[in-house]
């Protein structure tokens, strides 16, 4: 069993409250466990990085014509939901000529309510807006040679708050016409602070949509312009050892980019997991890959449990050690979050019901540790292991019809709704022989007919 299993059926089996996590953010490696969200962090997923500075809020001026006004109603100013459904009905809204701001405040207001591919699309539309300024420091920076990039207050580029990005790579540029590579370095340097932000936001919607490739490519882009940058090094280090896990040159980079991120910012809250996970990725490398290590591991515990017959069943969880109590239970709670929690159910029963039921349980074990009290997820994780004909299957099945059966009852209307009849009918029959208490039996029995 898997860390991510072992912490969600602990959890569910405990059914002790607790916090969430962001429908999956940006990388969590397998084998591993989430990070504690960082203080004061709100609407954005796990592992996001500060937007202070990146882009203001949508606001009066900002908003496209025909938008609700913002004050001198006496109304509250719209929610997130009004001010989607409104962008939603704004015709042509993708296709008009945007500031940087504008379209990083479209695209940051769409990422996080979850809307992936509106999002990509205007955060690629603000990185548009920078690219001038993103290649004349590349320019600059190579004129320099091995000469460091000024400080914007060493160089006096005179930037003030919420300066636009395209009026500070402009006095950028007219720095490099006049010859001062060293100035136009360091003020384009500046003005690309919130461009990067908006590229790591990029690069992390890729990856919640599954496209790891661009995700990728969009980490090495930020780290191009800033080789410290702590988000896109994590992640990128973290996605690597994710999706590569038998390729060892892969493995190497990731462990590198660890290491860099340990010694670029030693206090930053990710910094005692990248050292966890250097040590973990050395192990990989020295096994030749995942694939061995886990086979490796597998020979081992049998033959541990071989040679102790009362040990407990191999597909037990694993005690969870009080630091990952801890980092379950102090993970910020936001509606954000709730709601991608709501969306890995949904999936997971969409799943389900096409007979996926490894990647189903992938969904619950994400959600879980951190609702345990959740009814719908707590079933569908129960189904899923009965599908896989799991050891610890029968165990957490017991758990959720005793606790809360009307759920695995509407589990299977659910199965129902999406077409998968047998499947209704298999989770029904189980469910009226396993509770023979339950109150609704009789309405099993009538949709078993």
């Amino acid at each position: 069993m898997n860390l991510s299993l072992a912490l969600a059926t602990a959890a569910l089996l405990s059914a002790e409250p607790s916090s969430t996590l962001p429908a999956g953010h940006p990388v969590i490696p397998p084998g591993t466990q989430a990070s504690p969200a960082r203080p004061g962090a709100s609407a954005l997923p796990e592992g996001h990085p500060p937007t202070e500075g990146v882009a203001p809020s949508i606001n009066p001026e900002q908003l496209p014509p025909g938008h609700p006004p913002m004050s001198g109603t006496g109304r509250a100013p719209p929610s997130a939901e009004d001010l989607l459904r409104q962008l939603d009905s704004t015709e042509g809204l993708a296709d008009r000529e945007k500031t940087f701001e504008i379209a990083a405040s479209l695209g940051r207001l769409y990422y996080v309510n979850g809307r992936n591919t509106e999002a990509l699309t205007y955060l690629q539309q603000a990185l548009a807006r920078a690219k001038p300024t993103r290649e004349l420091f590349l320019a600059q920076r190579k004129k320099l040679g091995k000469a460091a990039v000024p400080t914007a207050e060493a160089a006096g580029c005179g930037f003030t708050v919420n300066m636009p990005v395209e009026a500070m790579g402009a006095a950028a540029e007219a720095r490099a016409k006049k010859g001062d590579a060293a100035g136009a370095a360091a003020c384009a340097r500046a003005a690309l602070a919130p461009v990067l932000d908006v590229a790591v936001m990029q690069a992390n919607a890729h990856y919640l949509s599954s496209d790891n490739a661009k995700a990728l490519a969009a980490y090495d882009a930020v780290l191009e312009v800033e080789p410290r940058h702590e988000d896109a090094l994590y992640s990128r280090a973290a996605l690597l050892f994710e999706t590569k896990g038998d390729d060892v040159a892969a493995l190497k980079e990731a462990g590198a980019g660890f290491e860099a991120l340990v010694a670029a910012h030693p206090d930053s809250f990710r910094a005692s997991m990248a050292k966890r996970m250097v040590a973990l990725v050395d192990e990989t490398v020295k096994a030749g890959g995942r694939k061995k290590l886990l086979a490796s591991r597998a020979e081992d515990r049998r033959i541990r449990l071989s040679q102790a017959p009362a040990a407990a069943a191999p597909d037990a969880p694993r005690p969870l050690s009080q630091e990952m109590v801890d980092a379950v239970k102090n993970t910020e709670r936001t509606p954000e979050l709730e709601q991608g929690l709501a969306k890995l159910v949904e999936e997971g029963e969409e799943l389900l019901a096409k007979g996926n039921y490894q990647e189903a349980l992938a969904n619950y074990t994400r959600v879980v540790p951190f609702q345990p009290e959740n009814g719908r997820a707590k079933a569908g994780m129960a189904w899923a292991l009965v599908g896989l004909e799991r050891p610890m299957a029968a165990r957490v099945w017991g758990v959720a019809v005793q606790s809360d059966p009307l759920s695995v009852e509407k589990l299977g209307d659910t199965l129902m709704e999406k077409g998968d009849e047998k499947g209704a009918k298999a989770l029904w029959s189980k469910l009226a022989a396993d509770a023979p208490e339950y109150p609704n039996k009789a309405s099993l029995q009538a949709k078993l007919k």
